[in-house]
């Protein structure tokens, strides 16, 4: 990478981080809702949850709402992308002297920053709650990479699908079919509780391979055993979002050189 596109790379991202200065709700709203989910899961319903092989509920959860943040940040990415699509300002810096990768570029150094912050406030609250890590700071750090590689590549797949879906209303129905994919996993509840067919699905979530490496980094409940999966997860950790990132970042560039010709 060049400088000047480096110098590029760094106007988009700053550009952003404008916005973020002029828009203190909207990025306070990013922050406190897996706040609240975690919140929710932890003091509404984790009387009723029991973790397979016992273990607080909390060494449980609060790992797996880490992978599911990470998760649902493709839809943050999707909806930015198809407000700049639809108020031309893609176009308008395509047409600019300036590097053709630094809008892309821009955008996922900003989408890391945000989940890397993100991260860094769940992390907070779950140590408030009491929740606690077992192990050493550096499986800590490990368990905090594979989070951030997750949200590396689920980036990818949001630029993709909001250039494909062109219109920020589409992100409602990317919404549907998130969800469902989010809660078909171990975040919240063990697959052993689950009917059989649908808990294999749920384990090879590739947000389940996350979920249980960092639960098994961190030294808590849930880490593995049960399934090849379970057993391997670090792998899958590190193999799904590889396979993802192989598949959408090149569709993904190949689809913006494409846009407005």
């Amino acid at each position: 990478m060049t400088t000047a596109t480096l110098v590029d790379s760094w106007t988009m991202t700053r550009r952003g981080l404008a916005h973020w200065a002029r828009q203190p709700v909207q990025v306070a709203v990013q922050l406190v809702f897996p706040v609240m989910m975690l919140l929710m899961f932890a003091y509404f319903l984790g009387g009723g949850m029991t973790v397979p092989g016992g273990g607080d509920y909390k060494d449980y959860l609060v790992p797996g709402t880490f992978a599911l943040t990470m998760v649902f940040g493709l839809e943050g990415t999707m909806l930015a992308i198809t407000q700049d699509l639809n108020k031309g300002v893609i176009d308008r810096f395509r047409s600019m002297p300036m590097a053709r990768s630094a809008v892309l570029v821009g955008r996922s150094v900003l989408d890391m920053l945000q989940s890397a912050f993100g991260l860094l406030v769940l992390l907070g609250v779950g140590l408030a709650m009491g929740w606690r890590w077992h192990g050493g700071f550096g499986d800590a750090l490990l368990a905090v990479a594979l989070l951030l590689w997750l949200r590396f590549a689920m980036l990818w797949l949001g630029i993709f699908l909001g250039m494909a879906a062109g219109r920020p209303e589409m992100v409602q129905v990317v919404q549907i079919l998130v969800w469902p994919l989010g809660f078909l996993s171990n975040v919240f509840a063990s697959p052993e509780t689950m009917p059989g067919w649908l808990g294999a699905l749920a384990v090879w979530n590739p947000m389940s391979a996350t979920a249980t490496a960092i639960r098994d980094l961190f030294g808590g409940p849930g880490g593995g055993g049960g399934s090849w999966a379970a057993d391997h997860a670090q792998l899958l950790a590190v193999c799904w979002p590889l396979a993802l990132i192989a598949v959408f970042l090149p569709v993904a560039v190949r689809r913006y050189g494409r846009l407005s010709r």
